[in-house]
């Protein structure tokens, strides 16, 4: 991508090997969601479905994560464009993150406001700065948040906690959202820690990974007896992988914490 374009989409290798894949909001000051950013996310969450490493880092570069998104994007719109705009979004953004056979990881550094935040929720693990704030504020223009925020946030703190936070609009800040179970860790240094953790997951078992996505995602839709139902066959299915058995002979060689994984 162009130094102009709004996100950045690089893939590097951890220090054992394995692929790493980082996306960068990149149009700061705001890091606004408006047209050409929603179509640019498009686009690298299309390259990395078909491409998938073995762990994602979603991050922000500038003052803040994102402002939110670009008013000018609802102008105009009439009920069934609206309904369109965020079935599109679901579909080619959020369902696409979550469904990604690999662990995702985002590190908010400060403001993070409503598509951004959003997107966080969809994604496995949140990293936060302690002056980090979040909020969904999309009353202010007479709308919900639609790209999957109030459910997401409900799944993590609660439905009392999800209706507090969208119907009054206000802000957040990490240390609250880590006492609701919304935001997993709080560092100082949250690009380092992101960075380390996401390595340290690239370099894990990524189809073990994906299988634990599996199972939480029935879980989330049919509950503990649909996840029961599902995982002997999501969890057998790693007995066909090369990091199962890879990992089973480094163990039985080396000793406990030491596997090697490799493939998907």
């Amino acid at each position: 991508m162009s130094a102009t374009e709004p996100t950045r989409l690089e893939r590097t290798k951890t220090a054992g090997g394995a692929e790493v894949a980082t996306l960068t909001l990149a149009a700061p000051p705001l890091n606004l969601f408006d047209q050409a950013m929603f179509d640019a996310l498009v686009e690298n969450v299309a390259e990395l479905s078909a491409r998938p490493p073995r762990a994602v880092l979603i991050r922000a570069e500038g003052k803040v994560v994102s402002g939110g998104v670009d008013v000018h994007t609802f102008q105009g719109l009439n009920e069934e464009q609206g309904a369109a705009l965020w079935r599109d979004l679901f579909a080619r953004i959020s369902h696409p993150i979550e469904a990604l056979p690999c662990p995702v990881v985002f590190a908010a550094h400060a403001l993070t406001l409503t598509a951004a935040f959003e997107i966080a929720l969809a994604c496995d693990v949140i990293l936060a700065a302690p002056k980090a704030k979040f909020g969904l504020v999309e009353i202010v223009v007479g709308l919900t948040p639609s790209m999957g925020g109030p459910q997401r946030l409900a799944e993590r703190a609660g439905s009392g906690r999800a209706r507090e936070l969208v119907m009054t609009g206000d802000l957040y800040d990490a240390a609250t959202m880590r006492d609701w179970g919304v935001v997993n860790q709080v560092h100082d240094d949250v690009d380092a820690a992101a960075v380390a953790l996401t390595h340290r997951l690239a370099e894990g078992p990524t189809r073990a990974h994906a299988a634990t996505k599996r199972i939480v995602e029935a879980w989330r839709s049919g509950g503990v007896a649909h996840a029961d139902a599902v995982t002997p066959q999501v969890s057998g299915e790693l007995f066909g992988t090369e990091d199962l058995p890879r990992a089973v002979r480094s163990f039985l060689d080396v000793g406990p914490g030491k596997a090697v994984f490799e493939g998907r």
